[in-house]
C-alpha cells in the first residue's frame, strides 16, 4: 500500500470514528515502521495526533510447552517416586523420563516445597505425610493462564521465576492510538513549507496555506572540531595569569640540560630523581653545552660542592659531564630558572608563567601518567613573604572555583619553607595534591646574581587534576590518552567562568 493511500485511509477511519484506539488492531498487516512513519507525515501537518501504547505480553517457550503437554518437573519426579518407591541419585537412571537436567530442576522445586526427603542412603522419597493426588501443579496453571494473556494475575515475583527458568519470553507491542488534529480533513492537500519568488510574483501566495513555521526549533549542528578540556582548563589559566599581570615565559623546549633541569636547582647529581627510573634520557645528542655564563656555572659548582652563599653544601665533586646531559625535561622549573638569570641583568620584580608538558618515568595509574602538563608561575618582587604565597594559590584557585584547599609543609632541595597544595577531590572522596611550592632559596638566587632582599615565590600546579575535579574524572587516562572517549570531548562545556571573578 502506498503512503498517500495509507494516509488517505487513516484519515477516512478517523472522519468515520473520530478515533483509532489502536493501529495494531487496526490495521494489523501494516508494519510498525510504516505505521509511524505515516503517522508523523500526518502529525507534521496538524491533521491528527498520536500517542504511543506499549503492551507486555509473553510467550511460552519449548520448554514451557513441554511442561504444558507432560506437567511441571517436580510432579513428574512425584510420579516416579510413586511408581517405583526410592530413586538413587548415584545411579545413572538411564531409563527415566526426565533428563539430568530436569530431574536436578524438579528436584531442587520439590525439595523447596517440601514434597521430597532424603533417605540415610542419599536416596530420594516421598515425603512422609505427602499426598501426591492432592498437590496442584502450580507452574502448570501459571503457564496456562499466560498462555489464555492473564499474566496480570500472577505476582512479579512468580514471573520473574519462570523467565528466569526459561519457560516464558517477555515481549512488547507498540501500538498507537490516533485522533483528530487541529487541521483535520480529509483530503491530503498539505500546506506549503516554503514561499517562492513564483507564488510572490504570480500572487498564487494568497490562496495557498503555509506550515507555520516553528522558531523554536534547533538546526542540526554543523561537524565541527572541539578543544579538549585540557585546553579548556589551560585558557582559563591563562586568562587569569593575564589578568593578574603575569608574564608568559616561553616554554616549547621539551629537551633540556640537567644543568639547568637540575644542578641550577640544586638537586644532587646522586639524587634518586636523576635516576633512569625517574626520568627520561636522550642517546642522541647525548649533552648539551653548559651555559656561557661561566661566573654562574662557577657558582653552581661551589654550592654543590663545598657551599657557599651562606649553604653548607653537599660535600661532593660535582661533574660538568653529568650536568651535560640531555633529559626530557621533568618540570618547567628549569624554564623559570633560566628566566630568573636572566631577570638577574635589570633585577626588577617580575611576575612570569608558563604551561606545557613535562616528563617522568613514572608507573601510569588513576592519577599518574608519564606526560602530563604543569602550570609553572614565579613571583619575584621585595617585601614578600610565605603568607603572601597561600593568599595567592587561594585568590588564584577561587578564580577556578576551586576553594578547598589545605597546604602541608615538604622539602625541594631550591626552596625553603616548601608546600605541597592539596584539594578535595568529590569524586575520588580523597584530598588529591594538586601541586608544589615554595620560596626560592638564597643561595640559588644569589648565585645568579640577584639581590638578597628580592625574593621569588614559585610554585607548580598540575593542570590534569583541577580538570579532573572541575570534569568530575575519577582516571587521568580518560582524560589523557587513547582511553579518551571523543562524546566526552565534544560534549563537555568550555570552563568558562563570570569575568568579574577575574578584577
Amino acid at each position: 500500500m502506498s503512503s498517500e493511500k495509507f494516509q488517505l485511509e487513516i484519515l477516512q477511519e478517523l472522519n468515520k470514528n473520530n478515533a483509532i484506539e489502536s493501529t495494531l488492531k487496526t490495521y494489523p498487516e501494516v508494519s510498525s515502521q510504516d505505521v509511524i512513519a505515516n503517522l508523523k507525515s500526518l502529525d507534521a501537518f496538524n491533521k491528527i495526533k498520536f500517542e504511543t501504547i506499549e503492551n507486555i505480553y509473553y510467550d511460552i517457550s519449548s520448554e514451557g510447552q513441554d511442561i504444558l503437554n507432560k506437567g511441571s518437573y517436580e510432579l513428574r519426579l512425584l510420579d516416579i517416586l510413586a511408581r517405583i518407591g526410592q530413586l538413587s541419585l548415584k545411579s545413572k537412571n538411564d531409563d527415566l523420563e526426565l533428563s539430568p537436567s530436569e530431574l536436578k530442576l524438579g528436584q531442587a522445586k520439590a525439595f523447596r516445597n517440601g514434597w521430597i526427603s532424603k533417605t540415610s542412603e542419599g536416596n530420594l522419597e516421598i515425603k512422609q505425610g505427602v499426598e501426591k493426588n492432592s498437590l496442584k501443579d502450580e507452574t502448570k496453571e501459571q503457564l496456562l493462564a499466560i498462555q489464555a494473556g492473564k499474566h496480570d494475575s500472577i505476582d512479579n515475583k512468580t514471573l520473574a521465576d519462570l523467565k528466569k527458568r526459561k519457560l516464558i519470553v517477555q515481549k512488547k507491542d507498540i501500538s498507537y492510538k490516533v485522533t483528530k488534529g487541529d487541521d483535520f480533513s480529509v483530503d491530503l492537500i498539505k500546506p506549503e513549507t516554503e514561499l517562492t519568488s513564483d507564488m510572490i510574483s504570480s500572487g498564487s501566495y494568497k490562496d495557498l496555506k503555509f506550515k507555520a513555521y516553528n522558531f523554536n526549533s534547533q538546526g542540526p549542528l554543523p561537524p565541527s572540531g572541539a578543544l579538549h578540556p585540557l585546553n579548556k582548563i589551560k585558557q582559563e589559566f591563562r586568562q587569569i595569569f593575564f589578568n593578574m599581570g603575569f608574564t608568559e615565559m616561553p616554554s616549547n623546549q621539551y629537551v633540556e640540560s640537567s644543568f639547568w633541569n637540575f644542578d641550577a636547582l640544586y638537586v644532587p647529581q646522586q639524587h634518586p630523581a636523576r635516576d633512569l627510573q625517574d626520568t627520561f634520557y636522550l642517546k642522541n645528542p647525548l649533552t648539551s653545552d653548559l651555559p656561557s655564563d661561566k661566573e654562574y656555572v662557577k657558582n653552581i659548582k661551589a654550592v654543590h660542592e663545598q657551599g657557599a652563599f651562606d649553604s653548607i653544601g653537599y660535600r661532593y665533586n660535582w661533574k660538568e659531564e653529568e650536568a651535560k646531559k640531555l633529559v626530557l625535561r621533568t618540570h618547567t622549573t628549569s624554564i623559570s630558572t633560566a628566566m630568573l638569570h636572566q631577570l638577574a641583568k635589570d633585577q626588577k620584580p617580575a611576575r612570569l608563567f608558563s604551561i606545557e608538558r613535562v616528563f617522568r618515568n613514572e608507573a601510569v595509574d588513576a592519577t599518574h601518567l608519564a606526560e602530563f602538563h604543569q602550570v609553572e608561575g614565579v613571583l619575584a618582587d621585595y617585601n614578600i613573604t610565605l603568607g603572601c604565597l597561600i593568599k595567592f594559590m587561594e585568590d588564584f584557585f577561587s578564580k577556578m572555583g576551586v576553594e578547598n584547599l589545605k597546604f602541608k609543609p615538604t622539602y625541594n632541595p631550591y626552596t625553603e619553607p616548601s608546600m605541597e597544595i592539596f584539594s578535595w577531590h568529590e569524586g575520588l572522596k580523597k584530598w588529591v595534591e594538586i601541586g608544589n611550592s615554595g620560596m626560592f632559596r638564597p643561595e640559588m638566587l644569589e648565585s645568579m646574581g640577584l639581590p638578597r632582599g628580592l625574593k621569588v615565590l614559585g610554585w607548580g600546579l598540575s593542570l590534569e587534576r583541577p580538570t579532573m575535579i572541575k570534569y568530575k574524572v575519577q582516571n587521568i587516562r580518560e582524560l589523557l590518552g587513547h582511553k579518551v572517549s571523543l562524546d566526552f570531548i565534544e560534549n563537555n562545556p568550555a570552563a568558562r567562568l563570570d569575568e568579574d571573578l577575574y578584577e
